[in-house]
């Protein structure tokens, strides 16, 4: 008689079966029956998105899932989430929970702890629990700015609109083109003149060595100069002249008494008027001091 029948052997595949899939499925859910982390509740409005194994981070880092969902039913705005974390993750009190998606409709809780807060919270505990704004979240608080800029935008680009319609913008962009040709000629012009100077200063420095050579010539032609013997020379004609402005001043001698004395002055301002009279007598009536015979007799 054989130990276990067909039957019975199909029956405890089937049972081991089960249990395997029921171990997987939890094990790729992030549950496990064996662990012996601390659960908490969190208290939510909205569960959008939220399941039973949802990741729950810390700081970036994964450190829990979500174990188990609550809805009442008499009160639809209080849905408890039960969130099993690592038994060494301990929790401050005051920390929330915040529920985050991304574009692809992922869901994670968010575990946002203060830094200043001593106090722990014990397992079983209920943490407050809120909706984080994702991106579209934040784009969608932007729509009333947007739409309150859509006018200005409008306006703005009317206006551009004009400006680019106004032909004297065309005249302006053509004078800009003819003052960046004429900077361009500029610019090649000065370019032959530096190549000239850069070809012509060898014999600009040549004669720049010249004239200083013949400064060098100069200057020891100066240094050669008995200066002490020049000066004594300029003294000594000082010296005279002062000897000479000296005698003009005092009465002695002839110049002197002629600048010094005024009778002398009146006598020969007397006799000088009295010689132009006569010179101007004897232009008027020559005959009278000179008597000249053409023909070689006298007439009376």
């Amino acid at each position: 008689m054989k130990l276990f029948s067909n039957e019975v052997r199909i029956a405890l595949v089937a049972i081991v079966a089960i249990i395997v899939i029921f171990f997987g499925m939890n094990f790729l859910k992030g549950l496990s029956l064996f662990s012996t982390g601390n659960s908490y509740c969190v208290s939510f409005d909205n569960v959008n998105g939220v399941s039973v194994s949802s990741p729950v981070y810390a700081n970036g880092y994964r450190v829990g899932v979500v174990e188990k969902i609550d809805y009442d039913y008499s009160h639809t705005d209080h849905i408890v989430a039960v969130i099993g974390l690592n038994k060494q993750m301990q929790l401050r009190r005051g920390t929330t929970v915040e529920i985050e998606s991304d574009f692809l409709g992922n869901v994670q809780l968010n575990l946002v702890m203060p830094a200043d807060v001593t106090a722990l919270l014990a397992p079983g505990d209920t943490i407050v629990g809120s909706k984080s704004k994702g991106m579209l979240a934040k784009a969608g608080d932007m729509v009333p700015q947007i739409q309150q800029m859509l006018p200005k935008l409008d306006s703005i680009l009317s206006s551009v609109n004009a400006l680019l319609a106004d032909p004297a913008l065309s005249g302006s962009l053509h004078n800009v083109e003819n003052i960046t040709a004429s900077l361009t000629t500029t610019s090649q012009q000065l370019s032959l003149l530096t190549q000239q100077l850069n070809r012509q200063m060898p014999q600009m420095m040549q004669k720049a060595d010249g004239v200083l050579a013949n400064a060098e010539g100069v200057t020891s032609k100066l240094n050669a100069l008995d200066l002490q013997q020049t000066m004594q020379r300029v003294d000594a004609t000082l010296g005279n002249l002062q000897q000479t402005t000296k005698a003009l001043n005092s009465k002695e001698g002839t110049l002197g008494l002629m600048l010094r004395d005024p009778q002398l002055y009146n006598s020969l301002s007397a006799t000088v008027r009295s010689a132009d009279s006569l010179l101007s007598d004897i232009k008027a009536h020559p005959k009278r001091y000179i008597n000249v015979s053409v023909f070689g007799r006298k007439e009376k």
